[in-house]
């Protein structure tokens, strides 16, 4: 989405009857707060269907920022905004993404098909059920590729071309668990296995602790090779593992005029650029200080180049595995639709569940007894 885009003026027609036309503004003070909170909520839907994919509140004060909507001044109090909306009901509770790892599991939905419907479906699901087969898409590769983002705008982002690579993708959220370490450094091990060159892409914010995140990924993956799973299966040494840290830098950022933040506060809320902070002496501070400035860029300022962005992803994987991959993994997927057809063809499959369909059918037309 650019800047380009054209916001509306809204007339509203309040429960009470009267008539407002409004332009965008930020709700401010307790007067009217609730219509203050419907109208800005409004133009956040309208954006929204321009915007094509599911963004964090924060990626949001990227995306206003970017229409020139609000000023970098304006991204804490913005961004509570978007949440109070939310929580108020004139924003659907799921309108931003959030993290995976706090959904629930276990859910049953009732299926919306009768039980002869449902059958029916599992009926015909052996004349295409090579959309459902997953080929070894690294056989005969020379590079496994797995990806690791710091935000989850990072990996909504990302995630349509990592589909199309079929590469795995996950948010660190900064310094990642140990368990999800494990979890990835097992699949490297296995790929390392069958004699392919291990590739962990990482891309995160552009300032001193982003740097240190992705400096220490290779230590903190040492600290674990050395753990037993429940199976057995033993970790993994990491000495041969490639870790690319495909952004974000400051030529991308200037390039594609991201949104600097012109200070250097953690998550804790402290300034790194205090003097009176406690890593301000460390020699990684203090070369930021130097290179850089007390400014830095974070990785959710992406959302507003989406096609850069992906593009910048698809180059980092295209690195590897070169620009004719996706030729490759088509023929894979296409063998496979192949050797099935053979079969079906070879044992009268096709024809047999095509009988026993109609038989279905006559059955549900038929009047009971």
């Amino acid at each position: 989405m650019s800047g380009e885009l054209r916001i509306p003026t809204y007339e509203f027609t309040w429960e009470d009857g009267t008539k407002e036309t409004l332009p965008f503004r930020i709700p401010s003070g307790k007067k009217k707060r609730i219509r203050q909170l419907i109208a800005f909520s409004a133009y956040l839907k309208y954006i929204d269907k321009h915007t094509g994919f599911k963004v964090s509140s924060r990626g949001w004060v990227y995306q206003l920022e970017n229409l020139r909507l609000i000023n970098k001044d304006q991204f804490d109090s913005v961004e509570n905004i978007i949440n109070e909306c939310r929580e108020k009901g004139t924003l659907s509770i799921d309108f931003v993404a959030e993290e995976e790892g706090r959904k629930f599991s276990g859910i049953e939905i009732p299926e919306d098909s009768t039980p002869i419907e449902f059958l029916k479906q599992y009926l015909e699901s052996p004349l295409i059920c090579e959309k459902w087969y997953t080929p070894d898409w690294w056989s005969g590769e020379e590079y496994y590729i797995q990806m690791l983002v710091e935000k989850i705008d990072l990996k909504t982002l990302f995630e349509p071309v990592c589909l199309d690579y079929h590469i795995p993708v996950a948010t660190s959220k900064g310094w990642s668990s140990k368990l999800q370490r494990a979890e990835y450094a097992r699949r490297f091990k296995q790929a390392e296995g069958r004699d392919l060159k291990c590739v962990l892409l990482y891309c995160g914010d552009f300032d001193p602790d982003g740097g240190r995140i992705s400096d220490s990924i290779r230590s903190n993956l040492d600290d674990l090779k050395n753990v037993v799973w429940s199976d057995g299966a033993r970790g993994y040494n990491p000495v041969n593992l490639i870790i690319d840290r495909f952004g974000l830098n400051k030529g991308f950022i200037d390039e594609n005029k991201l949104t600097w933040i012109d200070n250097l506060i953690t998550g804790s809320g402290k300034n790194l650029a205090d003097p009176k902070h406690s890593n301000y002496g460390m020699e990684y501070v203090q070369t930021w200080l130097r290179d850089i400035g007390e400014q830095k860029c974070e990785a959710n300022a992406l959302v507003t180049r989406p096609d850069q962005g992906r593009t910048l992803c698809r180059n980092a994987i295209e690195s590897y595995i070169g620009s004719e991959a996706l030729s490759r993994l088509n023929e894979k997927r296409q063998r496979v639709t192949e050797e099935m057809d053979q079969v079906r063809k070879k044992t009268g499959l096709s024809e047999s569940i095509d009988g026993a369909l109609k038989l279905i059918d006559e059955c549900k037309e038929a009047p009971p007894r």
